[in-house]
């Protein structure tokens, strides 16, 4: 496999499972598995942090070791900077794109323990 195709399949991965803990919440039938990937993510940034850095991505650490070898440098330590920076044109602060994606993440977070946990379903209501 070519390293540019790998570079795009981890572009792929990563939008997935961006998308996965934003959304998976939203639909009675993701709400658990939800729960497994903002597990998985939360062990990523705490756990491993620990070793590499909070907020560390195993992901964002291959993809970048396939961009070094396409000739990219200077790259941030977030997928999701790097790619807003790319979209918008400017250069967002990593701040700045920590707490974005820190915040969606909580919400996101916060509203499948709510649903999984605390909500009533309709067939015990009736």
């Amino acid at each position: 496999m070519s390293l540019r195709l790998l570079d795009y399949a981890f572009t792929i991965a990563h939008l997935l499972i961006i998308g996965a803990n934003l959304l998976l919440w939203i639909w009675p039938k993701t709400r658990k598995l939800h729960l497994y990937i903002v597990g998985a993510t939360l062990f990523c940034w705490l756990i491993l942090g620990i070793w590499y850095g909070i907020g560390y991505c195993p992901i964002t650490d291959w993809q970048w070791q396939i961009k070094n070898k396409l000739g990219e440098v200077n790259l941030p330590n977030s997928f999701v900077k790097y790619h807003l920076d790319r979209i918008t044109g400017l250069n967002i602060t990593d701040t700045t794109v920590d707490l974005i994606t820190l915040g969606t993440f909580l919400i996101a977070i916060v509203c499948s323990i709510k649903l999984n946990f605390f909500r009533k379903s309709v067939a015990t209501k009736q």
